[in-house]
């Protein structure tokens, strides 16, 4: 097992940032806030750097709760860091008018749902278009590349991503090390993209460390989930996510055009 510095690995990470902000003249650092683990761990790696670091809270019909975490993280910041800005956008109105144009189109509630991280997509690059800076992306490993638990051109539209080759257990010992807020470290994790306030736990059937180690298992093969009933489950789970998904974690297939045919 590997012994990490977390403090170290949270200095490695906000330098990434920093430098590759000023090797491309970027001046501002803009992240949505959603009262999660990933994006309060990425919003202060991004107030670290000492950039200009745009924080914005996009509430959609959002549950008091995910709205109150948002703007407990967003106050702890700003007391922490004078670099750091806040934004309360409330996208409710915008999202309602366009849902009233799409009911006689038969929409599902799936599609509604990425729809909301869209539209926080689309103000989110708004604000950095506008102050001269970069969208921060907040999902962790097993998001982006295991089960591409992400909206396409939501919340995975991004210019980079900072712990997307950190585990989400890892993403705990990060959030400790910076000393986030005992609630949000508390809280179960929500893509907050439903009204009922349902948990990812709830949406994929397994939990992020079960999906640690099927990712981890896929690498490493080992005999235990034939041994084992419930990890052959999440293996089966994992599976289907990542095969379901896969057009959001690979490159946009592209036709090549052959141009020395006759």
């Amino acid at each position: 097992m590997i012994l990490v510095n977390w403090d170290n690995l949270a200095n490695d990470i906000s330098n990434w940032i920093l430098k590759y902000a000023e090797h491309n003249n970027i001046s501002s650092l803009v992240v949505g806030v959603s009262g999660g683990i990933d994006s309060a761990v990425v919003s202060t790696l991004c107030a670290k750097t000492g950039l200009r670091t745009v924080v914005v809270n996009m509430p959609i019909n959002q549950e008091k709760s995910q709205y109150d975490l948002s703007n407990q993280h967003i106050d702890w910041l700003v007391s922490k860091w004078d670099n750091v800005e806040s934004q309360i956008i409330d996208l409710s109105d915008t999202y309602d008018t366009l849902y009233s144009k799409l009911t006689d189109y038969d929409v599902s509630e799936l599609s509604m749902a990425n729809t909301r991280a869209r539209l926080r997509m689309s103000t989110l690059y708004a604000l950095a278009g506008s102050i001269n800076g970069i969208v921060v992306g907040t999902g962790n490993k097993v998001e982006d590349f295991g089960i591409g638990f992400f909206t396409k051109y939501g919340d995975g539209g991004v210019d980079i991503s900072p712990i997307a080759d950190i585990y989400k257990s890892e993403v705990y010992s990060l959030a400790e090390s910076l000393h986030i807020i005992q609630s949000i470290q508390d809280a179960p994790p929500t893509d907050g993209l439903w009204n009922d306030g349902r948990t990812d736990e709830d949406q994929i059937g397994a939990t992020y460390e079960e999906l640690e180690w099927a990712m981890n298992e896929i690498e490493n093969p080992s005999s235990v989930r034939e041994q084992n009933e419930r990890l052959a489950d999440v293996m089966r789970i994992y599976l289907k996510f990542n095969r379901m998904n896969s057009h959001k974690m690979n490159p946009i297939p592209i036709f090549k055009f052959n141009r020395q045919i006759k």
